[in-house]
C-alpha cells in the first residue's frame, strides 16, 4: 500500500522537553519516515519545532498550529487551568482539522497527546479511521497509601477521582471511544476502562521510548563502581510520586555514613514537606534537593548516579525509567502501573504495594542490596541497556505503528498483532 496522509493530534509536542511533549515529537518524527504527516499542535510549541526543523528538515512532516484566543488563555499558568483549557482546545482543534481534511483528504487520524483516557478527542468525529492513544490515567493509588499523604495530596486524589468519574460519564468521551478503530493503552488498568467506555478494539502499547541516538548516548555512560552510591529520583514533587516513601526507605536502609546519598531532582508543592521529612529522619545531610534542572543537566546527574528510585503510586508510562535503563542504571519502583510493565526482574527491583510500612521495608532492602552488591548492580544495568534497545526504541515503535496504521486503513486493526515483538503490543 502507498504511504498514507496522516493527521496526528499532539497538543504536547516539543523537542528536547522530555515527558509528554517529547512523546508527541518522537511520534511525529517516527511516522514521517513512512507517511505524509500533518501534526496539529499548540502555537506555543512553534518556536522550538521550527528551530529544530531548520537544523534537520523533514520533507514529509508538516505542522499546523492552533491555540485559543488570548482572552481564553490568560488564566492558564502551568498546570493551573490545564484541564479546562485542554478540553476547549479539543473543541477548537476539531474545526481546524475539519478544514484541513477538506484540503488534504486524510487517510487516518491519530490522537497522540495528551494521552489520557478520560478526555475526548473531537477529531474522532471526522469521517476518517481514528486511532486513540496510547492513553493512560486508569491507574489508581492503593487506598492504604492515601492516609499518609499530605492534605494537599489527599485532596488531589479526590479531585482526580472526581475528574475521572466525570470524564467516564462525558458523552463526548464515550463517543470518542466508540468511534475509535483502535484504542491503545499504556497499562491494562487503562485498557479495562477503555473497554467499559465502549472502545471496540483495545490493545496495550506503552508510549514511553527513546530515539536510537538517545539510547546510544546513554549507553556510553560508564557503569558506576564508586564506593559512594547515589540514589536518584526525578519528577515533579507531588504526593502521588511517592518520594516520601523513597526517603523513608533510604533512612531505613541505614547505609554506612559516606557510602550513599539520595538526590532528588524536580520542584513542586511537596518540596518543603520532603525537606522537613529528611530532617526528621536524620538524613538531611545525605539528601540533596536539586530543584528543577534543564534536561541536559538532569542527564548529567543521572550519569553521576547508580540507581533510579521511582516509587510512584500511579504512573502510566514514565520516561525516566526507560532513560535510567538505557543508561545502565537499575530501577527501584513499585509493582504498580506503567513502571510494573517497563521494569523487569532483570532490570530492576519492584516492590509489592500492599501498605506503606511494607513498601518502605521492601524499598530499603532493595537499596541495601544494590548498594552492597556491585556485580548485581552491573548485571541489572547491562540488562536495562538491552531492554531499552529491544523494547523502547522509537524507530521500532515507528515500524509497529506503521503496521497498525495500514491494518486500520484496511479495516483489520487486530491482524498486525501477531507480527509484533513480545511485550510490545498485546491483543485482548
Amino acid at each position: 500500500m502507498k504511504s498514507l496522509r496522516v493527521l496526528i493530534s499532539a497538543y504536547a509536542c516539543e523537542p528536547g522537553k522530555g515527558t509528554e511533549p517529547e512523546i508527541g515529537w518522537n511520534a511525529a518524527l517516527a511516522m514521517a519516515k513512512y507517511h505524509e504527516v500533518w501534526v496539529l499542535t499548540r502555537a506555543n510549541n512553534r518556536a522550538s519545532i521550527e528551530a529544530m526543523l531548520q537544523r534537520t528538515p523533514m520533507r514529509r512532516l508538516h505542522f499546523v498550529y492552533y491555540d485559543l484566543k488570548p482572552w481564553a488563555r490568560w488564566w492558564k499558568r502551568g498546570q493551573r487551568g490545564l484541564q479546562l483549557y485542554y478540553y476547549l482546545w479539543q473543541v477548537g482543534a476539531h474545526s481546524v482539522a475539519r478544514r484541513l481534511h477538506r484540503e488534504v483528504g486524510f487517510d487516518l487520524i491519530h490522537h497522540m497527546t495528551l494521552g489520557k483516557y478520560w478526555a475526548p478527542s473531537l477529531l474522532a468525529l471526522l469521517p476518517v479511521p481514528f486511532v486513540w492513544g496510547p492513553l493512560g490515567g486508569g491507574e489508581s493509588m492503593p487506598k492504604a497509601f492515601r492516609g499518609n499523604l499530605s492534605p494537599r495530596g489527599r485532596t488531589y486524589e479526590i479531585l482526580r477521582d472526581v475528574g475521572r468519574w466525570l470524564g467516564e460519564h462525558d458523552p463526548l468521551v464515550r463517543l470518542t471511544a466508540r468511534r475509535s478503530a483502535l484504542a491503545l493503552a499504556n497499562t491494562e488498568e487503562t485498557a479495562k476502562r477503555l473497554r467499559r467506555l465502549g472502545a471496540k478494539d483495545v490493545r496495550n502499547l506503552s508510549h514511553a521510548g527513546l530515539r536510537i541516538e538517545e539510547i546510544d548516548h546513554l549507553a556510553r555512560y560508564p557503569l558506576p563502581n564508586a564506593k559512594l552510591i547515589r540514589f536518584l529520583s526525578i519528577g515533579r514533587l507531588l504526593a502521588w510520586k511517592g518520594f516520601h516513601l523513597g526517603l523513608q526507605a533510604f533512612a531505613r536502609a541505614a547505609l554506612p555514613l559516606g557510602t550513599a546519598e539520595y538526590w532528588v531532582i524536580g520542584n513542586g508543592p511537596e518540596r518543603k514537606r520532603l525537606e522537613t521529612l529528611s530532617a526528621e529522619l536524620g538524613i538531611a545531610d545525605r539528601v540533596c534537593f536539586w530543584g528543577w534542572l534543564p534536561r541536559a543537566e538532569v542527564l548529567r546527574k543521572l550519569e553521576a548516579s547508580a540507581v533510579l528510585v521511582h516509587p510512584s503510586l500511579h504512573d502510566s508510562a514514565p520516561g525516566v525509567c526507560v532513560e535510567a535503563m538505557a543508561a545502565g542504571r537499575p530501577v527501584i519502583c513499585l509493582d504498580l502501573g506503567g513502571p510494573s510493565v517497563q521494569v523487569t526482574t532483570e532490570t530492576g527491583i519492584k516492590a509489592q504495594a500492599h501498605h506503606p510500612e511494607q513498601v518502605i521495608r521492601n524499598l530499603a532492602e532493595a537499596m541495601r542490596r544494590l548498594a552492597q552488591d556491585q556485580d548485581f548492580r552491573a548485571s541489572m544495568g547491562k540488562a536495562g541497556r538491552r531492554c531499552s534497545r529491544e523494547t523502547f526504541c522509537w524507530e521500532d515503535k515507528g515500524k509497529l505503528l506503521d503496521g497498525i496504521y495500514m491494518d486500520v486503513v484496511r479495516g483489520s486493526p487486530g491482524t498486525h498483532a501477531r507480527f509484533l515483538p513480545a511485550g510490545s503490543l498485546q491483543s485482548e
